[in-house]
């Protein structure tokens, strides 16, 4: 397994268009992915593949997110699935 905490910078958060490409990226690979919102008291893990698991999150500006993935590709995902929320969504 391997994992990396990242900040959500975008205004919306990971709401409606960045929560699909979001999605979207995480679909391209095979291992499996979860995130989890560190910011969130309740620390829930969500499958990071699903748009309506990953809504639930309410990771908005500033939260803390803790994206894991396992699998032959995990690397990989975790990595590009940060660098996408590092990017701010080109918003």
């Amino acid at each position: 397994m391997y994992t990396r905490k990242v900040t959500i910078i975008n205004r919306t958060g990971l709401h409606a268009r960045p929560a699909s490409l979001f999605v979207e990226e995480a679909k391209k690979f095979s291992s499996k992915v979860i995130i989890k919102n560190n910011t969130d008291n309740e620390g829930s893990s969500v499958n990071a593949k699903s748009i309506v698991h990953l809504l639930t999150l309410g990771a908005g500006i500033g939260n803390e997110v803790e994206i894991s993935a396992i699998g032959e590709d995990e690397t990989r995902a975790v990595d590009r699935l940060v660098e996408l929320i590092q990017s701010g969504f080109d918003e």
